[in-house]
C-alpha cells in the first residue's frame, strides 16, 4: 500500500523553509507517493497552496491532521515536543534532527517507536551521498547570505573605486575556514571585488581557496588539521596559540572577519577574542557563522546584531532561511534523492536497508529502537601501489634496440647516411626546378616540426586547430592542378593521376580545414561565461 508523505508548517521563530516545494511533489508523487502539505507551509518561501495543489498534493488545514495521516513527515528543523506528540505511532521522520544535541527528542521519538533518518548525520565522506547531503547544500546558501549581510552592514564597496570624487580602497575580507560554507564565502567576497584571505586547519583546501580568488593564511605552525568527513578535528594547545597569533594580525588589518568553525558535537571554538574585536577598526563587520553553536566570537549574541567597541557583529542563526526559496528548492531535491533511494521499487514504500552505508548512517532510530551513533561505513579499499617495474635487460650491441629505448649510435649512422644518400641522388639527377621546391618542402618540414614539438602539451589541441585552417595553402594548389581542365581546350590538361589526387587532396583538406574552425569555436566557447 503507497505510503503518505507529510510536510508540515516549520514551527521555530524565524524559520521561512519548507522540506518540499511543488516540482519536487511531481516526482514524489510518480515514485508512488501520496503528498500532504498543511496550508501556509510554502508561503513564507513563495510557495502557494495553488502551485502544491496544481502539482497533485492535498492541502490540509491544520498540523494536527496532517502529523495524524502521514506515514511519512519531512521536516526542515527539529520537531518540537508538541510535534511529538502528534506524530503516529510507528510514523517515520525525515530531516535535521541533531541527536548528540537533543537527546530528550531522541528519548520522545522512541517513545514513540518512530524511525527517524537524520539529515545531518549522512556519512558525507561517500562520494555516492553527495546527492543527498543537505548539510552542504544548506552550508554553501550559508556561506553566501554571510557576505550579503556583511556587505549590508559594512560602510563601504567592497570593490576598489577612483572617481572624481575620491579613491574609494577595497574591503578586506578574512574567512575562517575554509569548508563549504568557507568555500562560498571566499567566491562570493572575491566576486564582489574584495581582497579575500582565509585560513583552514586542513592544508589540502588551500588550492581550493587560491582557485577561488582568495589568498591562504597559514599558521606558523605544523599539524594535520583533517577530521574526516568534511570537519576539522580539535587541534593542539600549541597550534591553537599559533593560530590565535594570526587571527589577531587579520583582526588588525581586515574590514570583515567571517567565522564558519564547527566541529560536530561540541560547542563552536572561540576563534575571536574581545580583545581581537577592540582592535578591529571601528566600522568593521564579524558575520559568526557558527552563532547557533555558541559563536566563534567570545562577543556573538545568538540570533542578533551586536554593536561592541565600534564593530557590528552578526550572529544570525537562520542565514539560510534568508533565502528560503533557494535553500527550499534544494533541501527538497536533497530529500527526493535520499526518497528515490529508500524507494527503489517506485512503489510508495520505503525500505530502511541497514546494507546500505548511506542509509545506515542516516537512521539514527528503527521503530523506536536508537541506532545511532552508525558504526564507520565501509569504505572501498585503497588500491595497492603497482610495484615498480623490473629494470630491462640491455640488449646485446649490435642486435637493435627494443620499443622505447634509444636508438643506439650505430643506428643512427645507418639512417643519418642513408639519407644523405638520397638527397645526393636527388641533387644530381633532379631538375633544377624540381631541386628548388623540394628543398622549400624540407625546410617547411624541419620549420613546422621544430615550432610543434616546442609548444607546451597543453596547447596543442588549439594550436592545430588553428594551423589546420592554414590547410588552405594545400587546396589553393589542388584547385590549380584542377582548374586547367576547366579553362578550356587550349589548356594544359594535368595526367589523370594527378588530377586524382588533386581533387583527393581538396576533400580531404576541406575537411580538415572546417573542422579546424569547428574545434577552435568549441574550445574558446568553453572558456566564455
Amino acid at each position: 500500500m503507497a505510503l503518505r508523505i507529510g510536510v508540515p508548517k516549520e514551527t521555530a521563530a524565524g524559520e521561512k523553509r519548507v522540506a518540499t516545494v511543488p516540482d519536487v511533489v511531481e516526482k514524489l508523487v510518480k515514485l508512488g507517493f501520496s503528498v500532504a502539505v498543511q496550508s501556509g507551509a510554502g508561503d513564507a518561501a513563495h510557495f502557494a497552496d495553488d502551485t502544491y495543489r496544481a502539482a497533485g498534493a492535498d492541502v490540509v488545514d491544520t498540523a494536527a491532521e496532517l502529523w495524524a495521516r502521514s506515514d511519512i513527515v519531512f521536516k526542515v528543523r527539529p520537531p518540537s515536543a508538541s510535534e511529538v506528540g502528534l506524530m503516529r505511532e510507528g510514523g517515520t521522520l525525515i530531516g535535521f534532527v541533531w541527536p548528540a544535541q537533543n537527546p530528550e527528542l531522541m528519548q520522545q521519538l522512541a517513545a514513540k517507536k518512530a524511525t527517524v533518518l537524520a539529515i545531518d548525520c549522512l556519512p558525507r565522506q561517500l562520494s555516492r551521498a553527495q546527492k543527498m547531503d543537505a548539510l552542504t547544500s544548506m552550508a554553501g546558501i550559508s556561506g553566501y547570505r554571510a557576505v550579503i549581510e556583511a556587505a549590508n552592514a559594512f560602510g563601504r564597496f567592497f570593490n576598489g573605486q577612483v572617481t572624481a570624487a575620491g579613491k574609494i580602497p577595497p574591503a578586506k575580507v578574512f574567512i575562517a575556514g575554509a569548508g563549504v560554507a568557507g568555500l562560498a564565502a571566499i567566491g562570493t567576497a572575491a566576486n564582489l571585488g574584495a581582497i579575500v584571505r582565509a585560513n583552514d586547519t586542513r592544508a589540502e583546501v588551500a588550492d581550493q581557496v587560491v582557485s577561488l580568488g582568495g589568498e591562504f593564511v597559514k599558521v606558523d605552525y605544523e599539524e594535520e588539521g583533517s577530521g574526516g568527513g568534511g570537519y576539522a578535528k580539535v587541534m593542539s594547545e600549541g597550534f591553537q596559540a599559533a593560530q590565535r597569533a594570526m587571527y589577531a594580525q587579520q583582526a588588525r588589518e581586515v574590514d570583515i572577519i567571517i567565522t564558519t568553525a564547527l566541529i560536530p558535537g561540541k560547542p563552536a571554538p572561540k576563534l575571536i577574542t574581545a580583545e581581537m574585536v577592540q582592535s578591529m577598526r571601528p566600522g568593521s563587520v564579524i558575520v559568526d557563522m557558527a552563532a547557533e553553536q555558541g559563536g566563534n566570537c567570545e562577543l556573538t549574541v545568538p540570533g542578533e546584531v551586536a554593536l561592541r567597541h565600534g564593530v557590528t557583529i552578526i550572529g544570525y542563526t537562520d542565514l539560510a532561511s534568508r533565502l528560503a526559496k533557494q535553500s527550499s528548492t534544494l533541501y527538497s531535491n536533497n530529500l527526493l534523492r535520499l526518497t528515490e533511494e529508500l524507494c527503489k521499487t517506485k512503489d510508495g514504500t520505503i525500505d530502511v536497508n541497514f546494507d546500505d552505508d548511506a542509509i545506515r548512517g542516516l537512521t539514527v532510530l528503527k521503530a523506536g529502537e536508537v541506532t545511532w551513533p552508525a558504526p564507520p561505513p565501509k569504505l572501498p579499499a585503497v588500491p595497492p601501489k603497482p610495484k615498480a617495474a623490473a629494470v630491462a635487460v640491455a640488449a646485446p650491441k649490435g642486435h637493435g634496440h627494443g620499443a622505447g629505448e634509444p636508438m643506439s649510435m650505430r643506428s643512427l649512422a645507418i639512417v643519418f647516411g642513408v639519407g644523405v644518400l638520397l638527397f645526393a641522388l636527388v641533387g644530381l639527377y633532379a631538375p633544377a626546378s624540381f631541386l628548388s621546391h623540394f628543398t622549400v618542402f624540407v625546410l617547411a618540414c624541419f620549420v613546422g616540426y621544430m615550432v610543434i614539438w616546442n609548444v607546451t602539451p597543453s596547447l596543442h589541441t588549439p594550436l592545430m586547430s588553428v594551423t589546420n585552417a592554414i590547410s588552405s595553402i594545400i587546396a589553393i594548389g589542388a584547385l590549380i592542378q584542377i582548374a586547367p581542365p576547366l579553362a578550356g581546350a587550349g589548356a594544359d590538361r594535368p595526367n589523370a593521376l594527378i588530377l586524382g589526387l588533386a581533387v583527393v587532396a581538396l576533400a580531404l583538406t576541406a575537411v580538415n580545414m572546417f573542422g579546424g574552425f569547428a574545434v577552435t569555436r568549441r574550445m574558446l566557447a568553453m572558456f566564455r561565461k
